[in-house]
């Protein structure tokens, strides 16, 4: 959000952190993270749905079908808009797969386990190319995102049968972390 001239930063009464805030009328200017929705769509034989980006960041890189969540829109209807813009593809999702907080750039990012409703799939306007990778086709050295890496992983632990609680940001040993949200 670009600072209108007119707030200030400052502690507002009853806070703890600074705000924008407008001098004159008391106005509190939120800034919030993000939300993120985006699938690991699976096929029936175990490979999954990369697209490369046709747009930045990290254009000609390979990530999940993912981006944005739009206002009056569920995080599964994002998901699921998200994989057609994208990647032209009907998905139908299994669950939530992941969620990750990337505090530095104000995301929060919620990924879902998916797969096909219906056969096909092809480039979105975002997309230069789509295609189906088996695990040891990843190009890994050219994921665009930390948190498809991650993604990835955690799908690859719990790609088949009933979903565990979500997966959580890497511990510090770089390990993932699961359990419950706590929300």
């Amino acid at each position: 959000m670009s600072a209108d001239p007119r707030f200030v930063r400052r502690i507002p009464e009853g806070d703890n952190r600074e705000r924008l805030t407008c001098p004159d009328c008391g106005f509190i200017a939120y800034e919030n993270p993000k939300v993120v929705v985006g699938s690991v769509v699976a096929a029936e034989d175990g490979r999954v749905l990369l697209c490369r980006r046709a747009i930045e960041p990290r254009a000609g890189f390979w990530t999940l079908p993912a981006g944005y969540l739009e206002m009056g829109e569920t995080a599964p209807e994002g998901a699921r808009r998200e994989a057609w813009e994208e990647a032209q593809a009907r998905i139908a999702l299994d669950g939530v797969l992941a969620v990750y907080s990337i505090a530095r750039i104000g995301q929060v990012q919620v990924i879902f386990r998916a797969r096909f409703a219906r056969p096909g799939f092809a480039p979105g306007p975002e997309s230069l190319e789509t295609r189906l990778f088996a695990w040891e086709e990843i190009p890994w050295q050219q994921i665009a995102f930390p948190t498809v890496h991650w993604a990835l992983r955690a799908w690859r632990a719990t790609a088949t049968g009933p979903l565990p609680a979500a997966a959580l940001n890497p511990d510090e040993a770089g390990g993932p972390e699961a359990g419950p949200l706590g929300l």
